[in-house]
Formats: structure tokens, C-alpha cells, sequence
């Protein structure tokens, strides 16, 4: 009997744990509806239906530090749920619920009844109900909240919860102002407290009760509140006024913040209202973080699943943002070399120099069941940090921070050639160690994210070559630092040999000259080509491996009817087996990936296919309400003339975030030279023009002025 070989569906036959839950089971749909609403602050969200309501064994609820602290969370007028006539996100962390009742009996026809719900989440949750009736009698009414918490991990959420009531404890003040909820276990602790005002009438187990008699038109309210950190009581923030909070009358540090930050003005509205949004966005996935004495700030990857630090997706946002201002680069850049790899230590697959992939606060990870504390199993983080260096470098000039992070690059050099190239070959590649860890390493994360065209799975290690892209790329800005700040000339030297060799291997071992010529997605543990035509290309010529006598045939695939569905690059060609414009990572459209070919397309001079794939990112945009998505499916355009969402995607998600950004610095061809900002921008006629302030390069601040090819550049004040 042939013993199985390890793929990344199965990367450790015969010795696979149970991970536990992974966190894919379940779609938001059919439990909260496809509007359901979430609010988001930091590390923390909430997560319901139209309604406001978060129902019993959801995957709803209020989640912070990948620990849920409400699991239930049910309104009831007379016993009957009420109904949304309208349901709005006001910002990233308020939302409003509009709301009426259902027919009860006669003396309470529908529609005699309107409730108004005014969510919050600051440093804790706050939430006003409005009831008003419109009877023309008094009318009794009853009230029920029904509040209950499984403190569910976050990787439980989504699949399978384990019952932890033996260890929940419930409390209720007498005075019906306070309800608690108390888990401890192996330790850990974790607390829910919910106050309330005016005080409940009844408790009932976890079931809060007021009775109303309201007259003609009278108003009642009640005022929620659930600390997120239960043991201090919340800031100013979280005890505003929900008039004050709807109206933009009260001081948020978020949003001074992205006050001094970039503006751009437009022509074109689609562009204006994605970069908007995207500002406002990247401000609530924003993450406060001290290193060694220094407060930095860094984007979450997303919502409302991983709203925790992470290596490839928060590299690549702060990447992405570069030209708005170097305070998310610096604050990635510090906090993921703080966390760099030390040590080799299997069940995390951590190794000296790597940086990291996750990180996780949640019970099943402080009990060592889950590996994220932190877990490293990504094999291109470390290279997009070197990227992300040199990017930073040359957009500040700040020699200072490149020569305090000396060792953390050398440390990350000496992972990609001794631990990233597993067998010796020159190129980096990826197999956990872990028993819970994952298979697949790259952007493509998902099991079944790398496939031949036949849809066969491969074999373990694989060399996807993305990651030798990036590597290249690496080595190369590396060099550069080493001429530079570090003052290396004998390293820069050898890593541009490095560079080309690789160069060189790359291009002879990965090109495949069938289908009209393209680079396979990876090889695998045999050296075979793994021949599926995917959205990598890109990626390639973002990193510059990509030889200009084959640009042309790479952005043909591209843009080839297999792969352009109007609304974007497929992950994966529709022409190949696996295909499904559904797939993760198998045919939906990813808005950063697309960026990321756009950056590469115009590093390679292809301009007018930059701008064609741009204004479609932002077109889609248009049909999410100018927020694009984690990824959307990859249905053609012209069939279903809308675009279809992704039904699990992050929205917002950093790197998606922060795909507007991208889009303008390629109009207008963006870059820093010689510590000067300069641009050569092919701005498409359906943009019009483009005014960007406060640019900052180099410690000054700069106003870019835009039209077709026409630009103006000057110093800005300030």
C-alpha cells in the first residue's frame, strides 16, 4: 500500500490532529440575512440582523479579542420580534435600527409602535432603544431583552461551539441594573456585564423585562451598555449621547486622525466616494499598539473575523498606503519585527528570522489547542517586510529607523536562504510542521487555493511563485538599503548575484509555453509544474521577475476572456478544471490582488491596461456602496450586469481597504526619487482630474495636480 504523501488539503497524513474548529463552516446569510449590519472598533465588532437582533447559535454577536461576549441579543415588543423598515451603518462603529411592531391584538395593530435602536461600539457597546407610541389611547406594552453568552472562541464561531455552560456563572443586581455572565476555565477568565437604565422590572434567567403604559405619542428609552474591558468603567466616548454620536458632535480620535492625513479631490464621483470610504474604513480597522516605548498604529486585517495583526495582509495595507503617509508602514514595520522568529518550534512553525503569520488573544489559543500566539506559518511575510522597509526607506529617508531594524533584516535574509529554501534548490518554499497548521503558505491560503489545471491537488513543499517574486524583489531593495543607509557594499553586491541567479532559475524552471505562454502558480515537492493559469501573474510583474520580452504575452492572460471578468482578474482561469467563480481562491476576484497587477502593469508600461483594470476595481466598488469587499465573484459582467458578492467576504478588510490608494498612485504614476516626489500620471478621461493633498515624502508635504497627462507638483504648507 503506497503511503500518502503530504498536499496541502492533508499536509500531515497520519499525524493530523484535530485543529478544532477552522472557522469556514458557515455562511453569514442564512442565519443573520445579507444585510446584516456590524459595527466595528479596533479588536472588537458586533455583528446582527436588520433588526438589531443577534439570535441564539448564530454566528452573530459581540466579539473582542477573538472572544465572543454576546452570543444572544433578542428584542421582543409583546413577545413578537419587530420588524426593520430601515436598518443603516451611520459610520464603521454606529448604527441605527428603524423599527416596527407586529400585530399583537386588537388594542396593538401593526404599525402602532415604533422603536428606534442607536448602536455604538467605543470602549464598550452602547446601545439606545426609543420606543413611541402612536395609539391615540394609552397603550401596555412589554419589553424583553434576551441576553445570553457562550464565549465562543472566534475560530468556533463560524463552525462548531463547544458547551462551556458548566463554567458560566450568571448574576443579576437586585436593584435589575446589572446582569453578569462569568466564564473560567483552565485560566481562563472572561466577563460579560450588561447595564442597564432604567433599571428592569424583572429578570428573568437572562431575560430582561420592562412593562410600559404609554400615552398618546409618549416616548419611553432605555440605555444598554456592555464594557469591553469589564473591569474599568468605559471612557467619555462610550457614555455620548446617541444624538451627539449620529450628528458627528462628539471628539473621535479616529477620525482627528485621518484629518491630518491625505485628501484627494476628483471629477470622477465613483473615485471620490471609494477613496472616502477607504479612509474611513482604514480609520475603524485601525489598531493602537506600544513597541518597546513607542506608540504605533497599524490596520487590523479585517472585518469582522480577523481583526488582530497579521503578517501578509497588514504588509500589504501598509504597503498600499505608503503615499497617504508613512505612520502604518512604520507601526507594521516595528510591531511584526518586535514578534520576529527566534527559535524553530513545530507547532507554530516558527523559525529564527521569520515573521509572523497571526495573532490570536482567544481561549483556545492561551490553552495552546490553536497555534496562534503567534503562529508563523506564511513563507512570504518575511520578504514583503524587506519590501515594505525599502518602501518606507524611500518615501521617508529615514536612515534611522533601516539602520535600528539592521539585525531584523539580516535575520530575515538569512530565514529565505537557510529556512525558506528548504532542499537547496534557490527557491523558498512552504510545508508546516504542525499539526493544526496550514497547508497551503501563501496568499492562496486556502487548501484547495493552488491546484493543476486538472484540478489534482499537489504535493507538499511547494515553490509558488509569487513567493519567488517576491524574494527577487526583496533582494533587490535590500541591496539597495545595503548601498544606502546600511553602508554594506560587499552584501549589496552579492544579493543583486543572488537577485539574478534567481532571476535566471525563475524564468527557465516556471515558464510554460503552452496556452500562449504564462508562469506556472508553483512547483511542487516533485519540481513539477503546477500548471493552472491564475491571477500570480500579476504579482510577478508588481516584483519586477518578469523578463520585458515576455510582458507583453503575461498581461495578454491577463486581460484574456478567461481571466478578465469585467469586474476584475480571476484567481484562476476559467478555462481550468477547478474553476468556480465561488472558489476562494479558485475564480472570485480579490480588489487587492488586482491592485497588485496594476502596480505591476505599470511598472512594466502598460498604462492604458493599468487604468482599464482600475476604473473596473472602481465600478465595483459603485455596487457595494463604494467599499469593496474582500473579494466578489467572478461572474462575467456582461451576464449578470451586477457584481455578486463573496457570501463570507471581510467587508472591510485592510488590503481591500486600501485598494483606492493604489489606484490613484498608479494614475498618476507616483514614485519617490532623490527624496522628491515625482509623477508621470496617464489619468483616464472617464477620471477626469485629480487634486491629492498632503502627500508627505520626505518630511514635506506635497500638492499633486492631475489630468490625462498633464501634471502640476508643488509644496504644500504644513
Amino acid at each position: 500500500m503506497a503511503t500518502a504523501r503530504p498536499t496541502p488539503v492533508d499536509p500531515m497524513p497520519h499525524a493530523r490532529e484535530d485543529a478544532g474548529p477552522q472557522g469556514e463552516a458557515r455562511a453569514i446569510p442564512p442565519e443573520l440575512g445579507p444585510d446584516a449590519i456590524a459595527v466595528v472598533r479596533g479588536s472588537a465588532f458586533m455583528y446582527s440582523n436588520p433588526v438589531g437582533d443577534v439570535p441564539s447559535g448564530s454566528i452573530g454577536g459581540l466579539v473582542h479579542q477573538d472572544t465572543r461576549l454576546v452570543s444572544r441579543w433578542e428584542l421582543r415588543l409583546n413577545g413578537r420580534p419587530l420588524l426593520a423598515l430601515r436598518s443603516t451603518p451611520m459610520a464603521y462603529d454606529l448604527a441605527q435600527f428603524v423599527l416596527s411592531n407586529a400585530a399583537t391584538s386588537a388594542d396593538l395593530p401593526a404599525d402602532a409602535v415604533a422603536v428606534r435602536r442607536v448602536r455604538h461600539l467605543g470602549d464598550a457597546l452602547t446601545e439606545r432603544i426609543e420606543v413611541q407610541s402612536y395609539r391615540t389611547e394609552p397603550v401596555r406594552l412589554e419589553l424583553r431583552l434576551a441576553v445570553e453568552n457562550d464565549f465562543a472562541d472566534l475560530f468556533e464561531i463560524k463552525s462548531e461551539v463547544a458547551d462551556r455552560s458548566p463554567w458560566i456563572r450568571r448574576g443579576a443586581a437586585a436593584d435589575g441594573t446589572e446582569l453578569s455572565l462569568t466564564y473560567a476555565r483552565d485560566g481562563f477568565h472572561a466577563v460579560t456585564r450588561l447595564c442597564v437604565d432604567p433599571p428592569a422590572q424583572r429578570i428573568d434567567g437572562t431575560e430582561l423585562i420592562w412593562e410600559l403604559e404609554l400615552g398618546a405619542l409618549q416616548e419611553w428609552r432605555l440605555d444598554l451598555r456592555v464594557p469591553l474591558a469589564p473591569d474599568r468603567e468605559p471612557g467619555d466616548a462610550a457614555r455620548a449621547d446617541v444624538d451627539d454620536l449620529l450628528h458627528g458632535r462628539t471628539t473621535d480620535p479616529i477620525r482627528e486622525w485621518l484629518a491630518t492625513g491625505v485628501r484627494l479631490t476628483s471629477d470622477n464621483d465613483n473615485l471620490q466616494r471609494a477613496v472616502n470610504r477607504s479612509l474611513t474604513d482604514l480609520g475603524a480597522l485601525r489598531l493602537d499598539i506600544e513597541v518597546c516605548g513607542e506608540q504605533v498604529i497599524l490596520p487590523a486585517a479585517g472585518a469582522p473575523w480577523f481583526l488582530s495583526l497579521f503578517g501578509r495582509d497588514t504588509l500589504i495595507s501598509a504597503y498600499q498606503t505608503i503615499s497617504g503617509g508613512p505612520h502604518l508602514a512604520r507601526g507594521t514595520l516595528l510591531a511584526l519585527a518586535r514578534a520576529q522568529g527566534r527559535r524553530c518550534h513545530d507547532f507554530t512553525d516558527e523559525e529564527p528570522g521569520k515573521i509572523l503569520h497571526e495573532v490570536r488573544r482567544g481561549e483556545l489559543t492561551r490553552q495552546g489547542r490553536k497555534p496562534y500566539s503567534p503562529y508563523y506559518g506564511t513563507a512570504d511575510a518575511t520578504q514583503l517586510w524587506l519590501v515594505l522597509l525599502s518602501e518606507y526607506w524611500r518615501w521617508t529617508g529615514d536612515d534611522d529607523l533601516v539602520r535600528g531594524l539592521r539585525p531584523n533584516a539580516m535575520a530575515a535574509l538569512d530565514w529565505i536562504d537557510r529556512y525558506g529554501d528548504r532542499d537547496g534548490d534557490g527557491y523558498v518554499e512552504y510545508a508546516t510542521r504542525s499539526a493544526a497548521g496550514l497547508g497551503n503558505q501563501c496568499w492562496r491560503d486556502s487548501p484547495d487555493g493552488v491546484r493543476f489545471a486538472d484540478g489534482r491537488i499537489p504535493v507538499l513543499p511547494l515553490a509558488t511563485s509569487d513567493i519567488q517574486g517576491y524574494t527577487y524583489d526583496a533582494k533587490m531593495r535590500l541591496a539597495e538599503l545595503a548601498d544606502g543607509p546600511l553602508d554594506d557594499h560587499a552584501l549589496a553586491r552579492r544579493l543583486r548575484a543572488d537577485a539574478g541567479r534567481l532571476y535566471e532559475r525563475f524564468n527557465r524552471d516556471f515558464w510554460i509555453d503552452e496556452r500562449g505562454g504564462y508562469y506556472a502558480v508553483a512547483l511542487d515537492g516533485d519540481k513539477q509544474r503546477v500548471d493552472s493559469l491564475t491571477s500570480t501573474l500579476g504579482h510577478l510583474l508588481w516584483s519586477g521577475i518578469v523578463p520585458p520580452e515576455r510582458a507583453d504575452r503575461v498581461v495578454a492572460q491577463l486581460f484574456s476572456p478567461a481571466m478578465f471578468s469585467g469586474w476584475g482578474i480571476r484567481t484562476l482561469s476559467r478555462d481550468d478544471v477547478a474553476y468556480n467563480p465561488l472558489g476562494y481562491h479558485l475564480g472570485t476576484v480579490w480588489p487587492h490582488d488586482n491592485a497588485i497587477a496594476v502596480l505591476g502593469l505599470t511598472r512594466y508600461g502598460y498604462r492604458a491596461e493599468a487604468n482599464r483594470l482600475s476604473l473596473a476595481l472602481l465600478d465595483a466598488a459603485a455596487e457595494f456602496d463604494h467599499r469593496l469587499p474582500e473579494a466578489l465573484g467572478g461572474f462575467y459582467r456582461h451576464r449578470t450586469r451586477v457584481a455578486v458578492p463573496y457570501p463570507t467576504a471581510c467587508s472591510p478588510q485592510a488590503w481591500a481597504t486600501t485598494v483606492p490608494a493604489t489606484l490613484v498612485r498608479s494614475m498618476l504614476g507616483a514614485d519617490v526619487v532623490d527624496g522628491r516626489l515625482v509623477v508621470d500620471p496617464d489619468v483616464p478621461p472617464e477620471i477626469g482630474g485629480i487634486r491629492v493633498d498632503r502627500v508627505l515624502a520626505h518630511g514635506r508635504r506635497w500638492t499633486v495636480e492631475a489630468r490625462g497627462r498633464q501634471a502640476r507638483v508643488r509644496h504644500a504648507p504644513g
